[in-house]
């Protein structure tokens, strides 16, 4: 046999929702809180979400566009550092002291031509003279090195 208010609630001929859990009928005119069920998301959470990705996004690219710009420096130097050594070996390969004085000449790599300026300096020792290559883009300035080329 059924107990508690539902068996009561039938016994007395009183449908089950109307029952109230102490047993009894519930009074007239009684009804309980109606809950509203909620199938979606409100405007504010539609606008906080996307705002919220919107700022995910934005870092994503700034992001991206820092590694490609890192990526393209550092080709720009590797290309550079190439260009600058090619330009002391050929003058340590000439295995003569270099005269003082600069240089131009253009260095293609890689498909981008770039300019090399040699300078030769001389130093306190007259056996030895300070060679500087700096490689630019233009006018702008990629990479320089430096060496000391001896008297053979």
């Amino acid at each position: 046999m059924m107990a508690g208010p539902a068996a009561t609630a039938q016994l007395q001929g009183v449908h089950r929702s109307q029952a109230h859990p102490f047993g009894g009928r519930r009074p007239t005119g009684h009804r309980p809180l109606a809950r509203r069920r909620q199938w979606g998301f409100t405007l504010v959470e539609v606008l906080v979400a996307l705002g919220i990705v919107a700022i995910a996004l934005t870092a994503g690219i700034k992001a991206s566009s820092a590694l490609a710009s890192n990526a393209q420096r550092q080709s720009d130097a590797l290309i550079a550092q190439w260009c600058a050594e090619n330009a002391l070996i050929r003058i340590r390969l000439t295995r003569q002291l270099p005269s003082a004085g600069d240089t131009e000449e253009v260095c293609e790599q890689a498909g981008q031509q770039l300019q090399v300026v040699a300078s030769v300096r001389p130093t306190p020792n007259p056996n030895f003279m300070r060679v500087q290559a700096k490689v630019l883009r233009g006018q702008t300035p990629l990479l320089q090195l430096t060496t000391v080329v001896g008297r053979y």
